[in-house]
C-alpha cells in the first residue's frame, strides 16, 4: 500500500474493559494487515471526578449500576467477550476504582522509552486480571520497574507535577474532537472508527485510508 506509517492514534482509558478487549483485536488486525502501521496510545478518562485516592470499587459501580444483580449480568457479558480475546478479566480482585490521570502520565513517559504498548498491556493486565490499585505512584512505579523503567525516577515524576497539564489538554482535545466513548481509532488525524471493532472492520479501515492517501498522493 505506502511504505510510511499509517498513524494510528488509540484513544482510550486503563480502566475501560472495552478498551483491552480492543487493543487485543487490534494486535489481531495488525497481524493480518498489509499495511505498515504506528500506533500511540492517547489518553482518556470514563471519570476524571474520582479522587486521586481512588474509590471504593463496589460503591463506585452500584452508585453507576445500581444493583448487584445489574452488575453481575454487566461482568457476565464482559468476561464473555474477553474470554473469546484470551483475557480472563478478575473483576472480583479489584477493589479499588482509580483516578487514572497518573496512570496516563506513565503510558506518556513509556512512549519516549519506547515501551508504550508495554506498560499499556501491563496496566491493563494489572488492574483487570490482578485488582492492583493503578491509581497508586507505588503500583505505578513498580510497573514500570517491573518493564525496564528506571523506579526511583518514575516515582519522582509521579511525585511531581511533571505533564499533568499536558495529559489533561489531550483529554479535553480528544473531547473537542468529538471523542465520547473509547476506544477511538483515529487514523492520520482525520478519520476515526469508535468501538472495540472486530480484527477484520479494523484491517478495511486501515487499507481504505491509506488506499485514500495513496491516491490523493498521486493527484
Amino acid at each position: 500500500m505506502t511504505a510510511t506509517p499509517l498513524r494510528i492514534d488509540v484513544v482510550s482509558d486503563v480502566v475501560c474493559p472495552w478498551c483491552f478487549i480492543g487493543k487485543r483485536r487490534l494486535e489481531k488486525a495488525i497481524a493480518q494487515s498489509d499495511v505498515p502501521l504506528e500506533i500511540n496510545w492517547r489518553p482518556f478518562q470514563l471519570d476524571p471526578t474520582i479522587p486521586a485516592e481512588g474509590k471504593s470499587r463496589r460503591a463506585y459501580l452500584e452508585g453507576k449500576f445500581g444493583t448487584q444483580e445489574r452488575i453481575k449480568a454487566l461482568h457476565d457479558n464482559l468476561s464473555a467477550a474477553g474470554a473469546s480475546e484470551d483475557i480472563p478479566f478478575a473483576f472480583d480482585r479489584i477493589e479499588v476504582s482509580p483516578n487514572t490521570l497518573d496512570a496516563h502520565r506513565l503510558v506518556r513517559w513509556a512512549g519516549e522509552a519506547g515501551k508504550q504498548d508495554e506498560i499499556v498491556e501491563a496496566l491493563f493486565s494489572a488492574y483487570f486480571l490482578e485488582g492492583r490499585n493503578i491509581g497508586d505512584h507505588a503500583v505505578l512505579a513498580d510497573i514500570a520497574a517491573e518493564h525496564g523503567m528506571d523506579r526511583d525516577e518514575i516515582a519522582a515524576r509521579l511525585a511531581s507535577e511533571e505533564d499533568r497539564d499536558v495529559v489533561q489538554a489531550e483529554i479535553v482535545q480528544a473531547q473537542q474532537i468529538g471523542v465520547t466513548g473509547v476506544p477511538t481509532f483515529i487514523m492520520l488525524g482525520r478519520y476515526a472508527l469508535v468501538g472495540a471493532q472486530p480484527p477484520e472492520e479494523l484491517v478495511q479501515a486501515f487499507e481504505a485510508v491509506a488506499e485514500k492517501e495513496k491516491l490523493a498522493a498521486a493527484e
